[in-house]
Protein backbone atom coordinates (compact mmCIF):
# COMPACT_ATOMS: atom_id res chain seq x y z
CA UNK A 1 0.00 0.00 0.00
CA UNK A 2 1.51 3.34 -1.01
CA UNK A 3 0.96 6.60 0.88
CA UNK A 4 0.09 8.65 -2.21
CA UNK A 5 -2.97 10.83 -1.92
CA UNK A 6 -4.00 10.03 1.67
CA UNK A 7 -3.67 11.34 5.17
CA UNK A 8 -0.49 10.79 7.12
CA UNK A 9 -0.65 8.01 9.69
CA UNK A 10 -1.93 9.06 13.08
CA UNK A 11 0.17 9.00 16.26
CA UNK A 12 1.53 5.61 17.17
CA UNK A 13 0.41 4.19 20.50
CA UNK A 14 2.98 2.96 22.95
CA UNK A 15 3.07 -0.83 23.33
CA UNK A 16 1.63 -1.93 26.65
CA UNK A 17 3.08 -5.42 26.96
CA UNK A 18 5.60 -7.95 25.77
CA UNK A 19 5.13 -9.69 22.46
CA UNK A 20 2.76 -12.65 22.64
CA UNK A 21 0.70 -14.71 20.22
CA UNK A 22 -2.98 -13.92 19.71
CA UNK A 23 -5.59 -15.48 17.45
CA UNK A 24 -6.76 -12.76 15.09
CA UNK A 25 -8.32 -12.25 11.70
CA UNK A 26 -6.32 -9.77 9.65
CA UNK A 27 -7.79 -7.97 6.64
CA UNK A 28 -6.01 -5.75 4.11
CA UNK A 29 -8.11 -3.40 1.98
CA UNK A 30 -6.30 -1.62 -0.83
CA UNK A 31 -7.42 0.86 -3.49
CA UNK A 32 -7.02 -0.62 -6.97
CA UNK A 33 -4.69 1.25 -9.35
CA UNK A 34 -4.30 4.28 -7.11
CA UNK A 35 -1.23 5.46 -9.03
CA UNK A 36 -3.15 5.52 -12.33
CA UNK A 37 -6.05 7.33 -10.70
CA UNK A 38 -3.72 9.99 -9.30
CA UNK A 39 -2.16 10.54 -12.70
CA UNK A 40 -5.58 11.10 -14.28
CA UNK A 41 -6.86 13.61 -11.72
CA UNK A 42 -4.83 13.87 -8.53
CA UNK A 43 -7.11 16.12 -6.50
CA UNK A 44 -10.41 14.44 -7.38
CA UNK A 45 -8.98 10.94 -6.89
CA UNK A 46 -7.40 11.87 -3.57
CA UNK A 47 -10.69 13.31 -2.34
CA UNK A 48 -12.67 10.21 -3.32
CA UNK A 49 -10.07 7.85 -1.81
CA UNK A 50 -9.96 9.90 1.38
CA UNK A 51 -13.76 9.92 1.68
CA UNK A 52 -13.96 6.15 1.18
CA UNK A 53 -11.25 5.33 3.71
CA UNK A 54 -12.51 7.83 6.29
CA UNK A 55 -15.99 6.35 6.04
CA UNK A 56 -14.48 2.90 6.44
CA UNK A 57 -12.46 3.90 9.50
CA UNK A 58 -15.17 5.91 11.24
CA UNK A 59 -18.32 3.95 10.37
CA UNK A 60 -17.99 0.60 8.62
CA UNK A 61 -15.14 -1.00 10.55
CA UNK A 62 -16.48 -0.14 14.04
CA UNK A 63 -19.96 -1.27 12.99
CA UNK A 64 -18.53 -4.73 12.23
CA UNK A 65 -16.51 -5.01 15.46
CA UNK A 66 -13.23 -4.41 13.66
CA UNK A 67 -10.17 -2.56 14.86
CA UNK A 68 -8.28 -0.32 12.46
CA UNK A 69 -4.60 -1.12 12.96
CA UNK A 70 -3.05 1.03 10.29
CA UNK A 71 -4.02 3.47 7.55
CA UNK A 72 -1.41 4.25 4.93
CA UNK A 73 -2.63 6.49 2.15
CA UNK A 74 -4.68 4.20 -0.07
CA UNK A 75 -5.03 1.17 2.17
CA UNK A 76 -6.22 -0.18 5.51
CA UNK A 77 -5.07 -2.94 7.84
CA UNK A 78 -7.89 -4.20 10.07
CA UNK A 79 -8.14 -6.79 12.86
CA UNK A 80 -11.22 -8.83 13.82
CA UNK A 81 -11.95 -11.56 16.33
CA UNK A 82 -14.93 -12.99 14.42
CA UNK A 83 -14.80 -14.41 10.88
CA UNK A 84 -18.37 -13.49 10.02
CA UNK A 85 -17.79 -9.88 11.08
CA UNK A 86 -14.72 -9.73 8.84
CA UNK A 87 -16.67 -11.13 5.88
CA UNK A 88 -19.59 -8.76 6.46
CA UNK A 89 -17.22 -5.80 6.80
CA UNK A 90 -15.55 -6.64 3.48
CA UNK A 91 -18.96 -6.77 1.82
CA UNK A 92 -19.93 -3.42 3.37
CA UNK A 93 -16.68 -1.82 2.18
CA UNK A 94 -17.31 -2.93 -1.40
CA UNK A 95 -20.91 -1.71 -1.17
CA UNK A 96 -19.72 1.72 0.02
CA UNK A 97 -17.25 1.88 -2.89
CA UNK A 98 -20.05 0.91 -5.32
CA UNK A 99 -22.32 3.62 -3.91
CA UNK A 100 -19.60 6.26 -4.25
CA UNK A 101 -18.98 5.15 -7.86
CA UNK A 102 -22.49 6.10 -8.99
CA UNK A 103 -22.29 8.90 -11.53
CA UNK A 104 -18.50 8.60 -11.83
CA UNK A 105 -16.88 7.64 -15.13
CA UNK A 106 -15.78 3.95 -15.11
CA UNK A 107 -12.10 4.88 -15.49
CA UNK A 108 -12.27 7.14 -12.40
CA UNK A 109 -14.13 4.84 -10.00
CA UNK A 110 -12.53 3.85 -6.72
CA UNK A 111 -12.54 0.08 -6.20
CA UNK A 112 -11.05 -2.00 -3.42
CA UNK A 113 -9.29 -5.34 -3.33
CA UNK A 114 -9.49 -7.09 0.04
CA UNK A 115 -7.61 -10.06 1.49
CA UNK A 116 -8.48 -11.77 4.79
CA UNK A 117 -6.53 -14.41 6.72
CA UNK A 118 -6.94 -15.98 10.18
CA UNK A 119 -3.78 -16.87 12.07
CA UNK A 120 -1.86 -16.78 15.32
CA UNK A 121 -0.04 -13.44 15.10
CA UNK A 122 2.45 -11.69 17.34
CA UNK A 123 1.03 -8.77 19.28
CA UNK A 124 2.14 -6.26 21.92
CA UNK A 125 -1.52 -5.33 22.60
CA UNK A 126 -1.25 -2.39 20.18
CA UNK A 127 0.11 -3.71 16.88
CA UNK A 128 0.42 -7.06 15.13
CA UNK A 129 3.47 -8.56 13.49
CA UNK A 130 4.79 -11.72 11.88
CA UNK A 131 4.12 -14.22 9.12
CA UNK A 132 0.34 -14.23 9.58
CA UNK A 133 0.17 -10.48 8.89
CA UNK A 134 2.42 -10.81 5.85
CA UNK A 135 0.29 -13.67 4.55
CA UNK A 136 -2.88 -11.60 4.85
CA UNK A 137 -1.25 -8.85 2.78
CA UNK A 138 -0.25 -11.38 0.12
CA UNK A 139 -3.78 -12.82 0.01
CA UNK A 140 -5.05 -9.34 -0.91
CA UNK A 141 -2.91 -9.40 -4.06
CA UNK A 142 -5.00 -12.34 -5.34
CA UNK A 143 -8.15 -10.21 -5.39
CA UNK A 144 -9.30 -8.37 -8.48
CA UNK A 145 -11.08 -5.00 -8.51
CA UNK A 146 -14.09 -5.14 -6.20
CA UNK A 147 -13.20 -8.63 -4.94
CA UNK A 148 -12.42 -10.23 -1.59
CA UNK A 149 -10.14 -13.27 -1.29
CA UNK A 150 -9.87 -15.31 1.90
CA UNK A 151 -7.55 -18.06 3.07
CA UNK A 152 -8.65 -21.61 3.91
CA UNK A 153 -8.15 -20.78 7.60
CA UNK A 154 -10.95 -18.22 7.34
CA UNK A 155 -13.15 -20.22 4.96
CA UNK A 156 -13.53 -22.96 7.61
CA UNK A 157 -15.45 -20.47 9.81
CA UNK A 158 -17.90 -19.30 7.13
CA UNK A 159 -20.98 -20.85 5.54
CA UNK A 160 -21.21 -20.55 1.76
CA UNK A 161 -24.35 -18.76 0.66
CA UNK A 162 -24.97 -17.38 4.15
CA UNK A 163 -21.79 -15.37 4.71
CA UNK A 164 -21.23 -14.98 0.98
CA UNK A 165 -20.74 -17.05 -2.15
CA UNK A 166 -17.45 -18.89 -1.63
CA UNK A 167 -15.59 -19.99 -4.76
CA UNK A 168 -12.54 -22.25 -4.52
CA UNK A 169 -9.50 -20.76 -6.30
CA UNK A 170 -7.31 -23.80 -5.65
CA UNK A 171 -3.72 -23.57 -4.44
CA UNK A 172 -2.22 -20.16 -5.21
CA UNK A 173 1.44 -19.20 -5.32
CA UNK A 174 2.21 -16.01 -3.40
CA UNK A 175 5.27 -13.82 -3.68
CA UNK A 176 7.95 -14.68 -1.09
CA UNK A 177 5.74 -17.45 0.36
CA UNK A 178 7.31 -20.88 -0.08
CA UNK A 179 4.21 -23.09 0.23
CA UNK A 180 1.16 -22.54 -2.04
CA UNK A 181 -1.91 -21.28 -0.20
CA UNK A 182 -5.45 -22.61 -0.69
CA UNK A 183 -7.55 -19.50 -1.36
CA UNK A 184 -11.22 -18.74 -1.93
CA UNK A 185 -13.04 -15.84 -3.54
CA UNK A 186 -15.73 -14.43 -1.22
CA UNK A 187 -18.66 -12.96 -3.14
CA UNK A 188 -21.76 -11.11 -2.03
CA UNK A 189 -24.28 -12.94 0.11
CA UNK A 190 -27.15 -14.97 -1.33
CA UNK A 191 -26.15 -14.52 -4.98
CA UNK A 192 -26.65 -18.23 -5.76
CA UNK A 193 -30.19 -19.52 -5.14
CA UNK A 194 -30.63 -23.19 -4.26
CA UNK A 195 -30.91 -25.43 -7.30
CA UNK A 196 -33.16 -28.06 -5.80
CA UNK A 197 -35.89 -27.77 -3.17
CA UNK A 198 -38.70 -29.92 -1.80
CA UNK A 199 -40.70 -30.40 1.37
CA UNK A 200 -39.58 -32.66 4.17
CA UNK A 201 -42.15 -35.01 5.64
CA UNK A 202 -40.76 -35.25 9.20
CA UNK A 203 -39.39 -32.01 10.65
CA UNK A 204 -38.48 -30.67 14.06
CA UNK A 205 -40.92 -28.05 15.35
CA UNK A 206 -39.79 -24.62 16.54
CA UNK A 207 -41.77 -22.28 18.78
CA UNK A 208 -40.64 -18.63 18.63
CA UNK A 209 -41.80 -16.83 21.76
CA UNK A 210 -42.19 -13.03 21.32
CA UNK A 211 -39.08 -11.43 22.75
CA UNK A 212 -39.19 -9.65 26.12
CA UNK A 213 -38.23 -6.00 26.62
CA UNK A 214 -35.61 -5.35 29.30
CA UNK A 215 -34.36 -1.94 30.31
CA UNK A 216 -35.52 1.56 31.10
CA UNK A 217 -37.24 4.01 28.82
CA UNK A 218 -40.38 3.59 26.75
CA UNK A 219 -41.68 0.02 26.60
CA UNK A 220 -40.85 -1.05 23.06
CA UNK A 221 -43.24 -4.02 23.33
CA UNK A 222 -44.05 -3.96 19.63
CA UNK A 223 -40.40 -4.62 18.79
CA UNK A 224 -40.57 -8.07 20.36
CA UNK A 225 -43.63 -8.88 18.27
CA UNK A 226 -41.93 -7.63 15.11
CA UNK A 227 -38.81 -9.73 15.75
CA UNK A 228 -40.92 -12.83 16.36
CA UNK A 229 -42.98 -12.20 13.20
CA UNK A 230 -39.91 -11.77 11.01
CA UNK A 231 -38.11 -14.80 12.45
CA UNK A 232 -41.21 -16.99 12.08
CA UNK A 233 -41.72 -15.84 8.49
CA UNK A 234 -38.09 -16.57 7.59
CA UNK A 235 -37.98 -19.97 9.32
CA UNK A 236 -41.29 -20.98 7.73
CA UNK A 237 -39.64 -20.73 4.32
CA UNK A 238 -37.10 -23.33 5.35
CA UNK A 239 -38.22 -26.82 4.25
CA UNK A 240 -36.41 -28.58 7.09
CA UNK A 241 -38.36 -26.88 9.90
CA UNK A 242 -41.94 -26.73 11.17
CA UNK A 243 -42.78 -23.43 12.90
CA UNK A 244 -45.59 -22.79 15.37
CA UNK A 245 -47.86 -19.85 14.54
CA UNK A 246 -47.28 -16.66 16.55
CA UNK A 247 -50.99 -16.66 17.43
CA UNK A 248 -50.13 -19.69 19.57
CA UNK A 249 -46.75 -18.58 20.89
CA UNK A 250 -47.96 -15.14 22.02
CA UNK A 251 -49.69 -16.86 24.94
CA UNK A 252 -46.23 -17.45 26.45
CA UNK A 253 -44.96 -13.88 26.05
CA UNK A 254 -43.58 -12.38 29.28
CA UNK A 255 -44.38 -15.65 31.03
CA UNK A 256 -41.84 -17.74 32.96
CA UNK A 257 -43.07 -20.98 31.47
CA UNK A 258 -41.14 -24.21 31.73
CA UNK A 259 -39.90 -25.83 28.53
CA UNK A 260 -41.93 -28.92 29.42
CA UNK A 261 -45.09 -26.80 29.42
CA UNK A 262 -44.30 -25.19 26.06
CA UNK A 263 -43.56 -28.58 24.57
CA UNK A 264 -46.80 -30.00 25.97
CA UNK A 265 -49.00 -27.12 24.77
CA UNK A 266 -47.33 -26.38 21.42
CA UNK A 267 -45.66 -29.68 20.51
CA UNK A 268 -42.35 -27.84 20.18
CA UNK A 269 -39.05 -29.63 19.71
CA UNK A 270 -37.08 -26.40 20.03
CA UNK A 271 -37.99 -23.13 21.75
CA UNK A 272 -36.46 -19.79 20.76
CA UNK A 273 -36.66 -17.05 23.37
CA UNK A 274 -35.01 -13.67 23.66
CA UNK A 275 -34.73 -10.41 25.51
CA UNK A 276 -33.89 -7.02 24.04
CA UNK A 277 -33.04 -3.49 25.08
CA UNK A 278 -32.66 -0.25 23.19
CA UNK A 279 -29.70 2.11 23.37
CA UNK A 280 -30.26 5.16 21.18
CA UNK A 281 -31.13 3.76 17.78
CA UNK A 282 -29.35 0.46 18.49
CA UNK A 283 -31.30 -2.68 19.27
CA UNK A 284 -29.42 -5.19 21.46
CA UNK A 285 -30.95 -8.66 21.44
CA UNK A 286 -29.96 -11.72 23.44
CA UNK A 287 -31.32 -14.95 21.95
CA UNK A 288 -31.38 -18.49 23.28
CA UNK A 289 -32.43 -21.71 21.56
CA UNK A 290 -33.30 -24.62 23.83
CA UNK A 291 -34.02 -28.24 23.05
CA UNK A 292 -37.39 -28.87 24.72
CA UNK A 293 -36.71 -32.60 24.95
CA UNK A 294 -33.83 -32.26 27.42
CA UNK A 295 -33.83 -28.51 28.31
CA UNK A 296 -30.37 -28.17 26.80
CA UNK A 297 -29.33 -24.76 25.43
CA UNK A 298 -28.07 -25.48 21.94
CA UNK A 299 -27.35 -21.90 20.85
CA UNK A 300 -27.16 -18.48 22.51
CA UNK A 301 -25.86 -15.17 21.25
CA UNK A 302 -26.09 -11.41 21.71
CA UNK A 303 -26.80 -9.55 18.48
CA UNK A 304 -27.08 -5.89 17.52
CA UNK A 305 -29.22 -4.15 14.96
CA UNK A 306 -31.04 -0.89 14.25
CA UNK A 307 -34.60 -0.10 15.26
CA UNK A 308 -35.33 1.58 11.93
CA UNK A 309 -33.58 -1.21 10.05
CA UNK A 310 -35.80 -3.82 11.67
CA UNK A 311 -38.94 -1.95 10.65
CA UNK A 312 -37.62 -1.33 7.13
CA UNK A 313 -36.47 -4.96 6.84
CA UNK A 314 -32.98 -3.93 5.69
CA UNK A 315 -31.09 -5.04 8.78
CA UNK A 316 -29.13 -8.28 9.21
CA UNK A 317 -30.46 -8.93 12.71
CA UNK A 318 -33.25 -11.31 11.71
CA UNK A 319 -31.01 -13.06 9.18
CA UNK A 320 -28.40 -13.62 11.91
CA UNK A 321 -31.04 -15.13 14.22
CA UNK A 322 -32.37 -17.40 11.48
CA UNK A 323 -28.86 -18.47 10.51
CA UNK A 324 -27.99 -19.31 14.10
CA UNK A 325 -31.22 -21.25 14.64
CA UNK A 326 -30.84 -23.19 11.40
CA UNK A 327 -27.25 -24.16 12.04
CA UNK A 328 -27.91 -25.12 15.64
CA UNK A 329 -30.95 -27.26 14.80
CA UNK A 330 -29.14 -28.97 11.94
CA UNK A 331 -26.13 -29.74 14.14
CA UNK A 332 -28.28 -30.99 16.98
CA UNK A 333 -30.31 -33.27 14.76
CA UNK A 334 -27.23 -34.72 13.07
CA UNK A 335 -25.78 -35.60 16.48
CA UNK A 336 -29.07 -37.24 17.49
CA UNK A 337 -28.91 -39.63 14.52
CA UNK A 338 -25.87 -41.32 15.99
CA UNK A 339 -26.31 -44.42 18.14
CA UNK A 340 -24.42 -42.74 20.97
CA UNK A 341 -22.61 -39.47 21.56
CA UNK A 342 -18.85 -39.23 21.73
CA UNK A 343 -17.97 -39.13 25.42
CA UNK A 344 -15.98 -35.90 25.44
CA UNK A 345 -15.91 -32.65 23.55
CA UNK A 346 -12.35 -33.25 22.48
CA UNK A 347 -13.32 -36.52 20.85
CA UNK A 348 -16.25 -34.86 19.09
CA UNK A 349 -14.00 -32.09 17.84
CA UNK A 350 -11.61 -34.72 16.58
CA UNK A 351 -14.42 -36.43 14.70
CA UNK A 352 -15.59 -33.20 13.06
CA UNK A 353 -12.03 -32.29 12.22
CA UNK A 354 -11.52 -35.67 10.57
CA UNK A 355 -14.67 -35.24 8.48
CA UNK A 356 -13.62 -31.76 7.41
CA UNK A 357 -10.15 -32.85 6.40
CA UNK A 358 -11.57 -35.79 4.47
CA UNK A 359 -13.60 -33.38 2.36
CA UNK A 360 -10.75 -30.96 1.66
CA UNK A 361 -9.50 -33.01 -1.34
CA UNK A 362 -5.96 -32.06 -0.37
CA UNK A 363 -3.74 -35.18 -0.10
CA UNK A 364 -1.97 -33.89 3.00
CA UNK A 365 -5.17 -33.04 4.86
CA UNK A 366 -6.72 -36.25 3.59
CA UNK A 367 -4.04 -38.36 5.30
CA UNK A 368 -4.53 -36.40 8.54
CA UNK A 369 -8.23 -37.22 8.49
CA UNK A 370 -7.43 -40.95 8.51
CA UNK A 371 -5.21 -40.41 11.55
CA UNK A 372 -8.07 -38.59 13.31
CA UNK A 373 -10.47 -41.50 12.73
CA UNK A 374 -7.85 -44.07 13.79
CA UNK A 375 -7.16 -42.15 17.00
CA UNK A 376 -10.86 -42.18 17.81
CA UNK A 377 -11.04 -45.91 17.14
CA UNK A 378 -8.09 -46.51 19.43
CA UNK A 379 -9.71 -44.46 22.19
CA UNK A 380 -13.23 -45.77 21.73
CA UNK A 381 -13.10 -49.20 20.05
CA UNK A 382 -16.80 -49.87 20.80
CA UNK A 383 -18.02 -46.70 19.11
CA UNK A 384 -19.26 -47.31 15.57
CA UNK A 385 -19.09 -43.87 13.98
CA UNK A 386 -15.30 -43.60 13.40
CA UNK A 387 -15.31 -47.03 11.69
CA UNK A 388 -18.06 -45.85 9.32
CA UNK A 389 -16.18 -42.66 8.47
CA UNK A 390 -12.97 -44.59 7.92
CA UNK A 391 -14.82 -46.85 5.48
CA UNK A 392 -15.98 -43.72 3.64
CA UNK A 393 -12.38 -42.45 3.70
CA UNK A 394 -11.25 -45.46 1.63
CA UNK A 395 -14.06 -44.79 -0.88
CA UNK A 396 -12.99 -41.14 -1.18
CA UNK A 397 -9.40 -42.29 -1.69
CA UNK A 398 -10.37 -44.40 -4.70
CA UNK A 399 -12.68 -41.71 -6.08
CA UNK A 400 -9.80 -39.22 -6.06
CA UNK A 401 -7.42 -41.73 -7.65
CA UNK A 402 -5.00 -41.69 -4.72
CA UNK A 403 -4.50 -45.45 -4.51
CA UNK A 404 -2.34 -48.22 -5.92
CA UNK A 405 -4.51 -51.30 -5.34
CA UNK A 406 -8.29 -51.27 -5.66
CA UNK A 407 -8.48 -54.72 -4.04
CA UNK A 408 -6.56 -53.54 -0.98
CA UNK A 409 -8.69 -50.41 -0.53
CA UNK A 410 -11.88 -52.42 -1.00
CA UNK A 411 -10.83 -54.99 1.61
CA UNK A 412 -9.88 -52.27 4.12
CA UNK A 413 -13.13 -50.38 3.54
CA UNK A 414 -15.25 -53.51 3.90
CA UNK A 415 -13.49 -54.40 7.15
CA UNK A 416 -14.24 -50.93 8.58
CA UNK A 417 -17.86 -51.04 7.40
CA UNK A 418 -18.40 -54.47 8.98
CA UNK A 419 -16.84 -53.33 12.24
CA UNK A 420 -19.18 -50.32 12.26
CA UNK A 421 -22.15 -52.69 12.03
CA UNK A 422 -20.77 -55.20 14.52
CA UNK A 423 -19.74 -52.96 17.43
CA UNK A 424 -23.18 -51.46 17.95
CA UNK A 425 -26.79 -51.67 16.78
CA UNK A 426 -26.56 -50.36 13.20
CA UNK A 427 -28.00 -46.92 12.60
CA UNK A 428 -28.70 -45.24 9.28
CA UNK A 429 -25.23 -43.74 8.94
CA UNK A 430 -23.41 -47.05 9.39
CA UNK A 431 -25.78 -48.79 6.95
CA UNK A 432 -25.21 -46.02 4.43
CA UNK A 433 -21.44 -46.44 4.70
CA UNK A 434 -21.84 -50.19 4.16
CA UNK A 435 -23.87 -49.49 1.02
CA UNK A 436 -21.32 -46.94 -0.18
CA UNK A 437 -18.50 -49.50 -0.02
CA UNK A 438 -20.55 -52.07 -1.94
CA UNK A 439 -21.54 -49.47 -4.54
CA UNK A 440 -18.16 -47.96 -5.33
CA UNK A 441 -15.52 -50.53 -4.42
CA UNK A 442 -17.09 -54.01 -4.47
CA UNK A 443 -19.65 -53.29 -7.21
CA UNK A 444 -22.26 -55.46 -5.48
CA UNK A 445 -25.18 -53.21 -6.15
CA UNK A 446 -27.92 -55.48 -4.85
CA UNK A 447 -26.25 -55.45 -1.42
CA UNK A 448 -25.76 -51.69 -1.65
CA UNK A 449 -29.41 -50.97 -2.44
CA UNK A 450 -30.57 -53.22 0.39
CA UNK A 451 -28.26 -51.33 2.78
CA UNK A 452 -29.59 -47.95 1.69
CA UNK A 453 -33.16 -49.19 2.07
CA UNK A 454 -32.41 -50.40 5.61
CA UNK A 455 -30.81 -47.06 6.44
CA UNK A 456 -33.88 -45.16 5.23
CA UNK A 457 -36.13 -47.55 7.11
CA UNK A 458 -34.39 -46.51 10.31
CA UNK A 459 -34.28 -42.82 9.42
CA UNK A 460 -36.30 -41.62 6.41
CA UNK A 461 -34.61 -38.22 6.76
CA UNK A 462 -31.06 -39.52 6.34
CA UNK A 463 -29.86 -37.25 3.55
CA UNK A 464 -26.71 -39.22 2.75
CA UNK A 465 -28.67 -42.46 2.31
CA UNK A 466 -30.92 -40.76 -0.24
CA UNK A 467 -27.90 -39.19 -1.91
CA UNK A 468 -25.96 -42.42 -2.35
CA UNK A 469 -29.02 -44.41 -3.33
CA UNK A 470 -29.62 -41.79 -6.00
CA UNK A 471 -26.06 -42.15 -7.26
CA UNK A 472 -26.48 -45.94 -7.38
CA UNK A 473 -29.56 -45.37 -9.55
CA UNK A 474 -27.46 -43.08 -11.74
CA UNK A 475 -24.78 -45.73 -12.23
CA UNK A 476 -27.49 -48.19 -13.25
CA UNK A 477 -28.90 -45.77 -15.83
CA UNK A 478 -32.13 -44.92 -13.95
CA UNK A 479 -31.74 -41.20 -14.46
CA UNK A 480 -35.20 -40.03 -13.39
CA UNK A 481 -34.97 -41.96 -10.10
CA UNK A 482 -31.46 -40.67 -9.55
CA UNK A 483 -32.54 -37.04 -9.93
CA UNK A 484 -35.52 -37.51 -7.59
CA UNK A 485 -33.49 -39.28 -4.89
CA UNK A 486 -30.51 -36.92 -4.94
CA UNK A 487 -32.88 -33.96 -4.97
CA UNK A 488 -34.58 -35.30 -1.87
CA UNK A 489 -31.16 -35.59 -0.22
CA UNK A 490 -30.46 -31.91 -0.88
CA UNK A 491 -33.84 -30.91 0.54
CA UNK A 492 -33.06 -32.83 3.72
CA UNK A 493 -29.64 -31.17 4.15
CA UNK A 494 -29.95 -27.62 2.76
CA UNK A 495 -27.33 -26.21 5.16
CA UNK A 496 -24.93 -29.13 4.97
CA UNK A 497 -21.34 -27.80 5.34
CA UNK A 498 -20.25 -30.11 2.52
CA UNK A 499 -22.81 -28.84 0.02
CA UNK A 500 -20.25 -29.22 -2.78
CA UNK A 501 -20.48 -33.00 -2.29
CA UNK A 502 -24.27 -33.01 -2.61
CA UNK A 503 -24.05 -30.84 -5.73
CA UNK A 504 -21.43 -33.15 -7.23
CA UNK A 505 -23.56 -36.26 -6.82
CA UNK A 506 -26.68 -34.41 -8.02
CA UNK A 507 -24.62 -33.61 -11.13
CA UNK A 508 -23.96 -37.33 -11.59
CA UNK A 509 -27.70 -37.96 -11.38
CA UNK A 510 -28.38 -35.31 -14.01
CA UNK A 511 -25.68 -36.91 -16.17
CA UNK A 512 -27.48 -40.26 -15.99
CA UNK A 513 -30.72 -38.51 -16.96
CA UNK A 514 -28.86 -37.06 -19.97
CA UNK A 515 -29.69 -33.56 -18.82
CA UNK A 516 -26.18 -32.41 -19.60
CA UNK A 517 -26.79 -28.69 -19.15
CA UNK A 518 -28.08 -29.29 -15.60
CA UNK A 519 -25.16 -31.64 -14.92
CA UNK A 520 -22.67 -28.94 -15.89
CA UNK A 521 -24.48 -26.25 -13.86
CA UNK A 522 -24.48 -28.43 -10.73
CA UNK A 523 -20.86 -29.45 -11.27
CA UNK A 524 -19.73 -25.85 -11.72
CA UNK A 525 -21.51 -24.94 -8.49
CA UNK A 526 -19.81 -27.87 -6.75
CA UNK A 527 -16.40 -26.79 -8.04
CA UNK A 528 -16.94 -23.37 -6.51
CA UNK A 529 -16.86 -25.11 -3.13
CA UNK A 530 -14.12 -27.60 -3.97
CA UNK A 531 -12.35 -27.42 -7.31
CA UNK A 532 -10.17 -30.45 -6.56
CA UNK A 533 -12.94 -33.06 -6.46
CA UNK A 534 -12.23 -35.63 -9.18
CA UNK A 535 -15.79 -36.94 -9.50
CA UNK A 536 -17.07 -33.45 -10.28
CA UNK A 537 -14.42 -32.87 -12.92
CA UNK A 538 -15.38 -36.15 -14.58
CA UNK A 539 -18.99 -34.97 -14.82
CA UNK A 540 -17.87 -31.73 -16.49
CA UNK A 541 -15.70 -33.64 -18.97
CA UNK A 542 -18.42 -36.16 -19.87
CA UNK A 543 -21.32 -33.70 -20.08
CA UNK A 544 -19.26 -31.21 -22.09
CA UNK A 545 -18.21 -33.93 -24.53
CA UNK A 546 -21.81 -35.06 -24.95
CA UNK A 547 -22.82 -31.47 -25.74
CA UNK A 548 -19.94 -31.03 -28.17
CA UNK A 549 -18.18 -28.49 -25.93
CA UNK A 550 -14.83 -30.11 -26.58
CA UNK A 551 -12.63 -27.27 -25.29
CA UNK A 552 -14.37 -27.40 -21.90
CA UNK A 553 -14.22 -31.21 -21.93
CA UNK A 554 -10.48 -31.24 -22.66
CA UNK A 555 -9.84 -28.64 -19.96
CA UNK A 556 -11.67 -30.78 -17.39
CA UNK A 557 -9.65 -33.84 -18.43
CA UNK A 558 -6.44 -31.84 -18.07
CA UNK A 559 -7.50 -30.93 -14.50
CA UNK A 560 -8.24 -34.60 -13.81
CA UNK A 561 -4.84 -35.64 -15.08
CA UNK A 562 -3.17 -33.10 -12.82
CA UNK A 563 -4.92 -34.71 -9.86
CA UNK A 564 -4.22 -38.26 -11.08
CA UNK A 565 -1.51 -38.40 -13.80
CA UNK A 566 -2.00 -42.17 -14.21
CA UNK A 567 -5.70 -41.87 -15.09
CA UNK A 568 -6.75 -43.51 -18.36
CA UNK A 569 -10.05 -44.62 -19.85
CA UNK A 570 -9.28 -48.24 -19.04
CA UNK A 571 -8.27 -47.49 -15.42
CA UNK A 572 -11.40 -45.39 -14.98
CA UNK A 573 -13.58 -48.14 -16.45
CA UNK A 574 -11.95 -50.77 -14.22
CA UNK A 575 -12.89 -48.98 -11.01
CA UNK A 576 -16.11 -47.30 -12.14
CA UNK A 577 -19.29 -48.40 -10.38
CA UNK A 578 -21.07 -47.98 -13.73
CA UNK A 579 -18.75 -50.29 -15.64
CA UNK A 580 -21.33 -53.08 -16.07
CA UNK A 581 -24.07 -50.76 -17.34
CA UNK A 582 -24.70 -48.77 -20.48
CA UNK A 583 -23.83 -45.60 -18.57
CA UNK A 584 -20.30 -46.91 -18.05
CA UNK A 585 -19.79 -47.37 -21.79
CA UNK A 586 -21.28 -43.97 -22.61
CA UNK A 587 -19.23 -42.13 -20.00
CA UNK A 588 -16.00 -43.92 -20.91
CA UNK A 589 -16.45 -43.07 -24.59
CA UNK A 590 -17.11 -39.43 -23.71
CA UNK A 591 -13.94 -39.26 -21.61
CA UNK A 592 -11.92 -40.70 -24.49
CA UNK A 593 -13.38 -38.10 -26.90
CA UNK A 594 -12.41 -35.47 -24.33
CA UNK A 595 -8.78 -36.53 -24.58
CA UNK A 596 -8.33 -39.05 -21.75
CA UNK A 597 -5.77 -41.62 -22.96
CA UNK A 598 -7.22 -45.06 -23.67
Amino acid sequence: MSDAGGDAPGPVATPTGALHYAKRIIAFADVVESVRLMQRDELASAQRIRALLLGAAQEIIPAHQGKLLQRLGDGLMIAFTDARCAAACACALHERADAMAEGVAPADRILLRIGIHAAEVLSDDVAFYGHGVNLAARVATLAGPGETVISAALRDHLASGVDGDIVDMGECHLKHIETPLRAYRLGRRNALPPVLDSQIALRPTIAVIPFTFHGSGPPFIAVGEIIADEVIAALSRSPELRVVSRLSTTAFRDRSARLDDIRAFLGATYVLTGAYRVSGDTLIVGVELADARNSEIVWAETLRGRIDGLVAQDDDLVAAIVRGVGNAVMSSEVVRTKSRALPTLDAYTLLLGGIGLMHSSDPRDFDKSREAFEQLIERYPRFSTPYAYLAEWHVFKVTQGWFTSLEREAAAALDCAKRALDVDTPDSHELTAYGLVHTNLLHKHDVARASYDLALGKNPNQGLAWLHRGVLSAFQGRGAEAVEETGRAVSLSPLDPWRYYYDSLCATAALAAKNYEAAIALAVRSLQGNRLHASTLRVVAIASAELGLMEDAREAVADLRRLDPSLTVSSYRARSAARNYATGAIWSAALQRAGLPP
